[in-house]
């Protein structure tokens, strides 16, 4: 004698229904925290990775700059290498906050007349 099938749970039985996108934040406030803290813009964009490649980038190019030039330049001069990545970082922290509010604010295309 066989036994009855029992039925399986269905994986999405007990999961929350998708939750709605969240707002992003504007792309000014981004971008004023990106210069008040280096690396945080991209946090606030999602992107952990890429806030820790630009964290390292500008920590390692400030190194490498310090150690190439003399002590008769500027404070900024010794650490040019980290100040480019520091403002290449402000870009794309602005870039992509203002992208993702753009998709986020898009209205949806009107349907095509057939």
């Amino acid at each position: 004698m066989t036994k009855p099938a029992t039925p399986r749970p269905d994986a999405t039985a007990g999961a929350k229904p998708a939750a709605r996108a969240r707002r992003p934040l504007h792309p000014l406030l981004v971008l004023a925290v990106a210069v008040l803290l280096p690396g945080v813009g991209q946090l606030l964009n999602g992107s952990s990775k890429r806030a820790l490649m630009f964290l390292f980038s500008m920590m390692s190019l400030g190194w490498i700059s310090y150690h190439l030039t003399t002590s008769d330049h500027s404070f900024v001069g010794r650490y040019a290498g980290g100040f480019f990545v520091y403002a290449v970082s402000l870009m794309d922290a602005y870039r992509f906050a203002r992208l993702r509010w753009e998709i986020f604010h898009r209205k949806p295309a009107a349907p095509a007349d057939a």
